[in-house]
């Protein structure tokens, strides 16, 4: 019997869903640690993979795809970064900020279990990056806090935000990490190292918890999705009823559904009927054609 193909076997390690059950073999994440950062790691745990963590009720919380502690209690946080994500609004790029949220979080955290703050572990946050950020063709960018006045004095918070630009040129690495980014760029096996990699995502694909896992993380983005999707239609409409306009309603509608699927502005389009709404309104409001919502109407 032939096996069924799904979307977890199209996945390669770039995706952070098959990232994270990678990094949770413990040999390989604790190489690829020791690799990068030119030192010898007695022993990892991992602390929760895929954590969210919300310091507060109303605080943005934040999904970390891998976070371990070592022996001496140093914290890794580990990051697949696929697209750099810009805010449409304003047109600055979230990554920066993003670490400094990512870093305050993890400190709150470990505050909120008991420890001083001159007792807070060192932590590394680790991007991997499938794009140069920074545009300097650096392979790894290692971020600390210096003085301006003079770089020699180092703020020593023991907090470092690496970068890996996988698609780098400039900077020395060991050849299991360049390997390691020749595959995550396109699948290329030319170490050992990377064959172990390759061998370890067939055998967790194969793996049936993990194929559930994948099916329930499918619906859960499925769900978030559609909760953004009702999110932008409700704003929209809110906006067209406030201005007091038809045209103010249609267009907020219409922004909503923009890339709704066709399943979607079905459903909106019974929902608008039932409020009463004229064929015509509607069939502007959801880029569906007159008779379209006619044979919904009729259903």
């Amino acid at each position: 019997m032939q096996k069924q193909i799904s979307n977890l076997d199209k996945l390669t390690l770039s995706n952070d869903f098959l990232f994270k059950h990678v990094m949770l073999r413990k040999r390989i994440c604790k190489h690829i640690l020791e690799e990068l950062l030119h030192t010898q790691i007695a022993d990892i745990t991992y602390l929760e993979a895929e954590q969210t963590i919300d310091v507060y009720p109303d605080s943005h919380g934040i999904r970390l795809d891998v976070r371990i502690a070592d022996a001496a209690n140093t914290h890794y946080n580990l990051e697949m970064q696929v697209k750099n994500p810009v805010n449409r609004a304003t047109g600055k790029f979230l990554l920066p900020k993003r670490t400094r949220y990512y870093q305050a979080m993890l400190d709150t955290d470990m505050l909120q279990k008991g420890q001083d703050y001159d007792e807070l572990s060192p932590t590394y946050i680790i991007f991997f990056c499938l794009f140069d950020f920074f545009q300097d063709s650096q392979r790894i960018y290692t971020f600390k806090k210096r003085c301006l006045e003079n770089m020699n004095i180092e703020l020593a918070d023991e907090a470092v935000i690496m970068f890996l630009n996988t698609l780098g040129t400039k900077g020395d690495v060991s050849p299991d990490i360049q390997s390691l980014f020749d595959y995550i760029n396109s699948n290329t096996i030319n170490s050992n190292f990377t064959r172990e990699v390759a061998d370890t995502i067939v055998e967790i694909k194969n793996d049936k918890k993990v194929r559930d896992a994948y099916m329930t993380y499918e619906m859960r983005m499925k769900d978030l999705r559609d909760e953004a999707h009702a999110e932008g239609l409700a704003e929209g409409k809110a906006q067209g009823l406030a201005e007091g306009k038809a045209e103010g309603l249609a267009e907020g509608k219409a922004e909503g559904l923009a890339e709704g699927k066709a399943k979607e502005k079905t459903a909106t389009a019974k929902r608008l009927l039932s409020m009463g709404l004229s064929v015509e309104d509607i069939a502007k409001a959801t880029s569906l054609s007159v008779e379209q919502v006619e044979a919904i109407e009729v259903e």
